[in-house]
């Protein structure tokens, strides 16, 4: 790893010398893309033909459905193409500027390759035990009457989780391909236009959330497809299409488990580094954000992209995939009970959105135009924010018509005529929530507002009413947002129930489908919301770019103003996220208790949380998340110490580094934080994998004894509820306080209250440094964390009974 991680330092130091070699020592790109790219061109292409007719073959043999959703994703994959192309054809500027990008890449490459190598042997272990697990678990009777037997769920369970698992990776090469490419383009792009350099950073945004939405919905389409004709759903004594979703569940927890690792690894590197450069550069020895004499300089440009591009999109893919599974199950499970005739719509609904919003958010992309007035330096024409807000603006009204198309095709039943009608207000209901989310995260970290402006004004009193000032304002955060929630999931229950829809004996059935439907419409507009957030670490990096080629003063303005946008987008996208976890993790509950009940051969319809030993398990839920923020937080500050040390012994060991006469030796630092992430991100991931498999063991042993049955099941259920509410929470006070704190910063660097180097910048940054951990490791692994476990409890429900 080492060999990998040196190959990030760069050489002559370039104030006298600007340029730098080429530091390339090892090829760092996964080995499936290297035997692809090593394969003859026209090969690969028969390969590829043969491929897209087996799958159309096989979708063709399931449902029309099928076929819409793979041509859709293979048209989006084409147009990823054309983003990429259009992209990579843009100059790379001065030589300096590639030089730095390439050192960059290496740094990025190196640390991923490593980081999945990691990842992969720990899922490959997991495999293992999900595999002895389902070989000795019991079979439901559907599953007994459909001849499928233990050893068969069980590998199908355990390749599911290895597709989604390989799928979550991709996802997160493919956010840190376009990343580490893309950084010098908007630099070079900034030397003549703010507007240029905007179209060039969502562009590339725009590549890697077309790939990442499209891979989360064509990975689960096929193997839907896959699952129906090898077991022969429809015939006579096979399984039936309702009971297909619940195969799908090891995807989802594949992807849930790679992106905890990728989100906590990469978060601990950028953040460390981040933290490591700040406190001696800034605040210590007074030099500029990204200035080339910190040593810590490039481990920090590196952690953006393995850290806020690499893990974010597996994040959102885990998320897409969740959401899509436990809709699906939902829907197959409200159409058994209606006595629908033919299911597969209310099945198949959740993948139909997503492919809708491939094809909107694709428009929205594109709405951002370079212009046909360039964007002066001192004044842009336009504020890039604005322009962002005006695509997100057109993807969502795009979103409402495709919405109300998709529930009249697919959710029209003759049972009940009008309730596609009210799942399209569902719909409504979720897209009305992910604006508020959006709007409500933009209100509390954008510093055109008042609370971030409060916020810096408090640092021109000090360190200390700078940090409790932030504290306080991330608390009172997540007051709108929780209040949010709570209307939007009531409003969908009810719309859901009264549909119309109803079992054999006469009772309401749409209510949970109704928040299902909520859930998919907050994120039918996944793709351009990955977009902007994509957006931001490449401004970040484009930015340290500029800074450290030593562009003009008016390029690095245009690049801060990028970056500035950048953080409200990570933050407006982090409250999106966290919404969606929200309400796709009541769904994964839901499901889980349909599973208890489908096992347990008897009714778990309700958690009676004044059963001691189920309070306890409540109890033990909040704990995780509290301690599980804990150690990502502590593993942050461990990591950043460590930079510390390093980089004030370089200043002190090389201090002809502050007048250019000495280069900092940069490798020093990447490695360092390379390999303390790598270390320290296993024990909160542990913990996270291991607590709900002990606790309920653990307390199925005791219900044993005590003559309570389901008692395990029982104190999961609490740990989930209860974990999910203080999740929630923790995630939006972290998120929020962070953003707040490093706008807080950004708007002083604007020339308020001093500007840079006055003491309220200083305060600014030591509030900047406290919300790193937050914002960027500790409350993005938190959302992730609240599905995994409701994946987990999903998966290994048969242990708890």
């Amino acid at each position: 790893m080492d060999d990998d991680i040196e190959s990030a330092s760069l050489g002559v130091y370039q104030d006298r010398q600007r340029t730098f070699p080429d530091m390339r020592s090892k090829v760092n790109t996964p080995l499936i893309f290297r035997i692809l790219m090593g394969i003859n061109i026209r090969v690969l292409l028969v390969l590829l033909l043969f491929a897209f007719g087996l799958i159309f073959y096989v979708g063709a043999r399931t449902s029309p459905i099928i076929v819409f959703v793979f041509s859709v994703c293979i048209v989006s994959f084409c147009f990823s193409i054309y983003l990429t192309k259009w992209v990579l054809s843009k100059d790379e500027g001065p030589p300096e500027m590639a030089q730095i990008s390439e050192a960059i890449r290496d740094g990025a490459e190196g640390f991923f390759r490593t980081q999945y190598s990691t990842i992969s042997k720990m899922a490959m272990l997991l495999a293992v035990v999900i595999l002895c697990i389902y070989l000795f678990r019991s079979t439901t009777p559907q599953q007994e009457s459909s001849g499928i037997g233990r050893s068969t769920t069980a590998y199908i369970t355990v390749a599911a989780f290895l597709l989604g698992a390989l799928c979550s990776g991709i996802a997160g090469y493919v956010g840190m391909w376009v990343s580490v490419r893309a950084n010098v383009r908007v630099s070079s792009a900034a030397r003549r236009s703010a507007r240029e350099a905007l179209q060039i950073a969502v562009r590339a945004g725009g590549f890697s959330a077309i790939v990442v939405v499209g891979m989360a919905v064509i990975g689960i389409a096929i193997l839907y497809a896959s699952f129906h004709v090898w077991l022969d759903v429809g015939s006579p004594g096979s399984t039936k299409v309702t009971d297909l979703p619940l195969l799908l569940v090891g995807y989802g927890f594949g992807a849930s488990f790679v992106a905890l690792f990728a989100q906590l690894g990469g978060g601990i590197y950028t953040k460390a580094a981040d933290v490591g450069a700040d406190l001696v550069g800034k605040v210590e020895q007074g030099i500029p954000e990204d200035d080339p004499r910190n040593p810590a300089v490039i481990a920090d440009l590196v952690g953006d992209n393995v850290g806020d591009c690499a893990a974010r999109g597996a994040d959102l893919f885990e998320s897409i995939a969740a959401e899509i599974i436990s809709a699906m199950i939902l829907g197959g499970t409200m159409a058994q009970r209606c006595k629908i005739e033919d299911p597969s719509g209310f099945i198949l609904f959740p993948l139909v959105v997503h492919s809708f919003d491939l094809v909107i958010s694709s428009i929205g992309i594109l709405s951002i135009r370079r212009g046909t007035r360039e964007s002066g330096v001192k004044s842009p024409v336009e504020d890039p924010m604005t322009i962002l807000q005006r695509g997100y603006s057109v993807t969502i009204v795009l979103a409402v018509i495709t919405f109300g198309v998709s529930t009249r095709w697919l959710l029209h039943t003759e049972q009940a005529p009008s309730a596609w009608f009210n799942f399209a207000l569902c719909g409504l209901v979720g897209i009305i929530t992910a604006y508020i989310f959006v709007w409500i995260t933009k209100y509390y970290t954008d510093y055109k507002h008042e609370p971030v402006r409060s916020l810096a004004l408090s640092s021109s009193t000090g360190h200390g009413t700078n940090i409790i000032a932030g504290v306080s304002l991330g608390l009172e955060s997540t007051a709108l947002p929780v209040l949010v929630i709570s209307v939007s999931i009531v409003s969908a229950f009810w719309l859901g129930r009264t549909s119309g829809l109803v079992d054999e004996d006469g009772n309401p059935t749409g209510g949970l489908f109704g928040t299902a439907v909520a859930t998919m419409g907050m994120l039918s507009t996944a793709a351009y919301v990955l977009t902007m957030d994509m957006f931001g670490p490449i401004a970040d990096n484009a930015g340290g770019i500029v800074e450290m080629s030593q562009q003009p003063e008016s390029v690095r303005e245009i690049t801060d103003l990028l970056d500035a946008v950048g953080n409200t987008t990570k933050a407006t996208t982090k409250g999106f996220a966290i919404g969606s976890a929200a309400l796709a993790s009541f769904l994964l509950f839901s499901a889980y208790m349909d599973e208890v009940a489908t096992f347990a051969h008897e009714p778990f319809n309700q958690v009676d949380i004044a059963i001691p030993e189920v309070f306890v398990g409540g109890l033990l839920g909040s704990m995780l998340i509290y301690l599980f923020s804990a150690w990502a937080c502590s593993a942050v500050g461990r990591t950043a110490q460590e930079v510390v040390k390093e980089v004030r012994k370089q200043f002190l060991e090389r201090p002809g580094i502050m007048d250019y006469t000495e280069k900092p030796e940069y490798g020093r630092c990447v490695a360092i934080v390379a390999s303390a992430s790598l270390r320290e991100m296993i024990k909160p991931g542990a913990l996270a994998i291991i607590s709900p498999m002990a606790v309920g063991f653990l307390f199925r042993i005791l219900g044993h004894y005590t003559g309570q049955p389901l008692l395990g099941a029982k104190v999961v259920a609490a740990m989930l509820m209860f974990a999910t509410v203080s999740g929630i929470l923790m995630a939006l006070f972290l998120n929020t306080a962070g953003g707040a704190w490093d706008n807080a910063k950004k708007y002083i660097e604007t020339g308020v209250l001093g500007g840079k180097g006055s003491d309220s910048h200083k305060a600014a940054v030591t509030g900047d440094t406290v919300g790193d951990p937050f914002k960027d490791t500790a409350g993005p692994s938190l959302h992730v964390l609240i599905k995994m476990l409701a994946t987990i409890t999903l998966v290994m429900a048969p242990i708890f009974l």
